[in-house]
């Protein structure tokens, strides 16, 4: 017979491997530095300008941050501190390197979800994530899955789940159910909150508690652990508790208490379910974005998402016995824009082109015109391995590189005109 002893100390012998595996593959410590980038990287890729150009303007401006200079001073190397000093400072033909930003504006909120699993959402998240920092957004990503592959692939290897989505959550709970009680008549009474999480001191929490900086220096991230996994269990524990809270909305709170100027874009990483965490990530999206593998029984699950998560959000219309607080989402749920994205696709299989045909039927100009393909490099990277932007060209065959990274640039170049377009809507 096998009984939870046994599964103990299964898993104490797994964290001891864990633990050794990660000394020998990518899974970072959380202080380890990004890589620099060479000059030609920071001309031809990232401000998208003429390199001879780009060492023009260095010359003649000494003053500019000047990187790291090879022995044989043929090539610089920047940091990403360094290219965004660069991009603040210089200008070429009198226009400015900086990304487009409307004044006034709050970040725009993208939750990346879908049921399959496999599907590419972590995968496309990070990469999205860093093409954004690269570009010169400050960006803010919140892991809503205890898989966790995001906060590894940004070294956070070791997390307490009380600094998780799952702590926002009970935060939230603790701080919405004390406000009914300051607001609520007598004749309405307020359930009173078990000591097991009132003496948590969860609700004394602030918000940079939850937020963590990454060696990336313009992104940050609210991280997940697989300790959290019981997130689901605990949050329908929370709403026992108290029925009346809007449990749905509780990142949207937390992220409402942000300056408007903090991030520019605050991506959500979710599980493959709909469940309390992918609820909150949708209920706060301005967008959804969809990915999804070009095989038939993907195209399945991806309409089986949209079936499920249009009844979770027809239930939530009606769903609350008090109205949620003024914020900056409400209900009904309504999206300033969804799109559908194609993973894993290679362009020389005749069945993904069919697929992708399928797709483009379907959802037309919600499909995004570059899909994600698959290549050996996209298959590495990750938690396990560098992600595109952070491997270095010289380890590689530069061709090899710049091949599998293209299909990253485009398919960030399409999300860029998204959260464009969504800025004008919100």
């Amino acid at each position: 017979m096998f009984d939870h002893k046994d599964l103990a100390q299964l898993h104490s012998s797994a964290l001891k491997m864990q633990n050794c595996i990660r000394q020998n593959t990518y899974c970072p410590p959380e202080g380890k530095a990004l890589r620099r980038f060479s000059s030609w990287e920071v001309a031809e890729l990232i401000f998208k300008i003429n390199h001879s150009t780009f060492r023009g303007r260095m010359s003649a401006e000494p003053d500019l941050p000047g990187g790291e200079v090879e022995p044989d001073g043929r090539q610089r190397w920047f940091t990403l501190s360094e290219v965004n000093e660069l991009r603040r400072r210089m200008k070429v033909n009198r226009q400015s390197l900086m990304p487009p930003r409307p004044a006034g504006k709050r970040a725009v909120r993208v939750a990346m979800c879908n049921y399959e699993g496999g599907a590419g959402k972590s995968t496309v998240a990070l990469h999205l994530a860093q093409a954004a920092a690269l570009d010169g957004y400050r960006v803010l990503v919140v892991d809503m899955d205890p898989q966790s592959t995001v906060s590894r692939a940004f070294g956070q290897c070791e997390v307490t789940e009380d600094y998780t989505p799952l702590g926002i959550l009970a935060r939230d709970l603790i701080r919405e159910t004390d406000r009914m009680a300051l607001e609520t008549d007598v004749d309405t009474p307020v359930p009173t909150l078990p000591a097991q999480i009132r003496d948590t001191g969860m609700g004394e929490l602030r918000v940079p508690d939850f937020i963590k900086p990454t060696r990336w220096p313009s992104i940050d991230i609210v991280a997940n652990t697989p300790n959290a996994a019981f997130g689901e269990f605990a949050s329908a524990k929370f709403r026992r508790w108290n029925p009346r809270w809007s449990f749905v909305a509780a990142l949207s709170r937390f992220l409402d208490t942000l300056d408007d100027e903090a991030y520019d874009l605050i991506l959500c990483d979710c599980p493959p379910a709909i469940g309390h965490q992918t609820m909150n990530a949708v209920f706060a999206a301005d967008m959804l974005y969809v990915p999804s593998g070009p095989n038939y029984f993907e195209f399945d699950s991806t309409t089986r998402f949209i079936g499920r998560l249009t009844e979770a959000l027809r239930g939530l219309k009606d769903g609350f016995d008090a109205p949620l607080p003024d914020g900056k989402m409400s209900l009904p749920k309504e999206f300033a824009e969804v799109k559908f994205m194609l993973t894993r696709f290679d362009p020389a299989d005749e069945a993904h082109q069919k697929m992708r045909g399928a797709y483009a039927e379907i959802f037309g100009e919600r499909l995004t015109p570059h899909p994600v393909e698959d290549t050996r490099l996209v298959q590495k990277s990750g938690p396990i391995q560098p992600s595109i932007y952070e491997m270095d060209y010289r380890d590689l065959t530069r061709d090899v590189w710049r091949a599998a990274r293209s299909s990253f640039d485009s398919a960030y170049t399409d999300f860029r005109a998204d959260i464009l377009s969504v800025w004008d809507r919100i």
